[in-house]
């Protein structure tokens, strides 16, 4: 495609250089490049120089030069001429066909660039790449590098460029803001940005990286309709904060639910421990109690025979003396 545009080009300005011919007027030729006018160092360019039919010879005039820096036949069937550069020289061009009616004026000049000679510049959009229907987008080129002046290019089928001088910003770099708008689908496509000094106007940076600028097709002013979000099956990072709230929380829950279970059942065996009766101390028994067959609702109580003696008509001991063994003896006792 690249190839492609330009010969076509030069076919369609030959076939109006053809209707020219027919209206009995000489037309002025027309001159191109192949496969662009912006080449890098090194690399060779076409020069294609389109005139008429009664062409005999093709002169090429590089740089408002008086005369010819070369000249060649015309090729089959005489209508063109073919201009071979093994280096691509920067410059400007322009060239004439010998008529048998003398030659012809010059073609419009066309100005061979040679682009990579410096470091790329930045090209960015602000504020966005993407444009509403009428809207305005500025466009940054900028460089550490003090060019004079930037260049901003559209590729398409029909070439534009925009030149700014370059100023100074305050983060110390050199820029130019280019305003392009009222935005509609014409100037959709891919932008690209140039560096150059003005005593080397022919002598540009390396390209930027392409930017491509977006038509939205939507007025200024209207928002897009929303849309719903598309479900993931990851989970954000607050919904794993709530879920580690909720287990912190059962946790929690259970670890103080286990610690009032433990703490009721300390306090039912307390109560239903009681301690063996010391020396001097008396049991009455309920005569009226019922004893329940439920061996957990059981209590024993340790009486002393010799305690009970004491109230009883038996003769007291000796202090002297160690109080006989007496047998002990178990009673239950019922606990409501």
């Amino acid at each position: 495609m690249t190839f492609l545009l330009p010969a076509l080009l030069c076919l369609g300005l030959s076939l109006d250089q053809r209707m020219h011919l027919q209206a009995g007027t000489l037309p002025k030729p027309t001159i191109c490049a192949e496969p662009g006018s912006m080449v890098p160092p090194g690399s060779s360019v076409t020069l294609w120089c389109w005139g008429t039919t009664k062409a005999q010879e093709y002169c090429l005039y590089r740089d408002d030069m008086s005369t010819c820096s070369d000249r060649q036949e015309p090729l089959e069937p005489g209508d063109r001429a073919k201009f071979f550069l093994k280096r691509s020289y920067a410059g400007k061009y322009s060239c004439a066909y010998l008529s048998p009616s003398g030659w012809s004026e010059r073609s419009d000049t066309l100005e061979l660039v040679l682009t990579g000679i410096y470091k790329k510049p930045s090209l960015s959009a602000l504020p966005s790449p993407v444009v509403p229907l009428g809207g305005n987008v500025t466009l940054q080129c900028a460089s550490g590098q003090g060019f004079d002046r930037f260049i901003l290019t559209k590729e398409g089928e029909h070439r534009l460029y925009w030149t700014l001088d370059s100023e100074k910003n305050s983060n110390g770099l050199f820029q130019a803001l280019f305003t392009v708008g009222p935005m509609n689908s014409s100037l959709n496509g891919t932008l690209r940005c140039y560096g150059f000094y003005k005593k080397n106007p022919q002598q540009w940076s390396d390209s930027s990286d392409p930017l491509d600028l977006q038509f939205s097709g939507l007025p200024m002013g209207t928002s897009p309709p929303l849309t719903e979000p598309i479900a993931t099956a990851g989970l954000t990072w607050y919904e794993y904060v709530l879920i580690g709230v909720l287990v912190a929380f059962i946790l929690l829950l259970f670890f103080f639910l286990f610690l009032r279970y433990r703490c009721q059942g300390k306090g039912r065996m307390s109560d239903s421990a009681l301690k063996d009766p010391q020396p001097g101390e008396t049991m009455e028994l309920d005569s009226g109690a019922v004893v329940s067959d439920t061996p957990k609702d059981v209590a024993y109580a340790h009486l002393n025979l010799w305690a009970l003696r004491q109230e009883t008509s038996a003769p007291p001991f000796s202090l002297s003396e160690d109080p006989p063994d007496e047998p002990s003896m178990y009673a239950p006792l019922a606990i409501h």
